[in-house]
């Protein structure tokens, strides 16, 4: 019972992935830069890949990224996006690969597109002590449906 006490008291605060993949999804929903680009990862660079017709892959900086992503919310306009599944990618569950369907639509001349989006996300510490985990976009791919 007192090692559970100290685990729960010494343990980082951690929000639930659940909560960040539903940012992320209102994000999408709302063709929002500046919200999606707070859940990339704030170091190093993240890997963003999408089939055509936005035909980009690359890594990148968050600075860079939250641009691209504010350049392809200016050229279309989100119709759906909604969270399949989130499974994690090692048994400590501090990492999570989180599966989302994105319909879209072409702003210039009105074509529909649909991809499904595979986000990689883990923990990364915040604050002075570092007590604070918040969940980061690592990769991005995209396949065409």
């Amino acid at each position: 019972m007192i090692f559970l006490l100290i685990t729960l008291v010494l343990a980082p605060a951690q929000a639930p992935v659940h909560k960040t993949t539903q940012e992320i999804e209102k994000a999408f929903l709302q063709n929002d830069a500046a919200a999606l680009s707070q859940h990339f990862k704030s170091t190093g660079s993240i890997i963003i890949s999408f089939p055509d017709p936005i035909a980009f892959s690359d890594q990148m900086s968050h600075q860079q990224a939250h641009f691209l992503f504010k350049k392809i919310f200016h050229s279309y306009t989100t119709l759906e996006f909604y969270s399949i599944n989130e499974v994690p990618a090692n048994p400590d569950q501090e990492e999570y690969f989180f599966k989302g369907r994105w319909s879209f639509r072409n702003k210039t001349n009105k074509n529909l597109y649909v991809y499904h989006l595979y986000f990689y996300i883990a923990q990364e510490k915040t604050g002075k002590r570092s007590t604070v985990t918040h969940w980061k976009i690592l990769e991005i791919k995209a396949d065409k449906i």
